[in-house]
């Protein structure tokens, strides 16, 4: 069945568009700001992650999050296709999902007429990409709205985002990870292998010594979690370490088939939590 509908998906800048999405003319980012100090770095495709990283390593601070105003997303909104979707990050870690909310009621003041759902995705960065995706396939196969809605809803529930990071400092001084007391104060060798909750929280699901054995645990975990991965896309995204993702996704490969792979280098909200050198993977 023909997609009838025109739709846009607007996917907040924390969840990275690969190259084919960019080109596809149905996905639109909007950018959250960036502030290392007091340095604003505008998260869009004019993002630098390499100066990025050599700012933050060089400041003494946390770089520091602005989300998308209600009115950007509202103007993105304003594109004229008659189905309109947003991905946003978790609303547990950033207020973009309450602003893209606030922005469609705005919109729909002005056009009563026209379909916007919201999409908390209770994930981050890859995970919003694999969202994104999985509206625009139900689109295309030509569900009603309501529909579409209602099995993405449902993707999300069943979707698993997990993560290693090299450096917990941004998490830590940011204040997400109340969790994470005991974890801190093992010795600095220790890795948690984290995974994103079904409420968009984060919590800490095993603890190791040294990256690549961090790395191998949360490849098991993923692996003995994910249910039916022959018909689920694996999402990878890292933070300068494209040879760790690398290893990584051969590691999920050769544990479960799955129906695609996409690896993406993270973004300025990505780059910012995973810190450099950091791995996020979500199916």
């Amino acid at each position: 069945m023909e997609a009838s509908m025109s739709y846009k998906i607007v996917v907040d800048s924390c969840g990275e568009l690969t190259e084919e999405m960019k080109k596809d003319g149905h996905f639109e980012n909007v950018a959250l700001t960036l502030y290392v100090d007091e340095y604003p770095i505008v998260d869009d495709e004019t993002f630098d992650q390499a100066d990025f990283l050599k700012r933050v390593a060089a400041s003494p601070n946390c770089p520091k999050s602005a989300c998308p105003s209600p009115d950007t997303y509202k103007r993105a909104f304003e594109s004229g296709e008659e189905h309109l979707y947003a991905v946003t990050l978790s609303a547990e870690l950033s207020g973009s999902y309450n602003s893209a909310l606030v922005g469609k009621n705005l919109f729909l003041e002005e056009h009563p007429d026209k379909k916007v759902h919201i999409f908390n995705s209770r994930s981050a960065s890859v995970g919003q990409t694999l969202v994104a995706l999985k509206i625009q396939e139900c689109e295309e196969a030509g569900m009603e709205f309501e529909e579409v809605v209602e099995t993405v809803e449902k993707f999300i529930l069943e979707k698993g985002t997990w993560f290693v990071l090299e450096s917990l400092e941004a998490l830590r001084k940011n204040g997400r990870l109340s969790t994470m007391k005991a974890f801190l104060a093992t010795a600095l060798k220790i890795k948690p292998v984290m995974c994103g909750t079904q409420e968009g929280t984060i919590e800490p699901v095993a603890q190791v010594r040294g990256i690549n054995k961090a790395l191998v645990r949360m490849v098991e975990v993923a692996a003995e979690k994910t249910l039916n991965a022959e018909n689920k896309i694996l999402g990878i995204a890292h933070c300068n370490c494209p040879e760790r993702a690398q290893m990584v996704k051969d590691a999920l490969i050769s544990r479960m088939k799955v129906k695609d792979v996409i690896i993406l280098d993270t973004r300025g909200v990505s780059s910012l939590y995973a810190s450099d050198g950091g791995i996020i993977i979500a199916v």
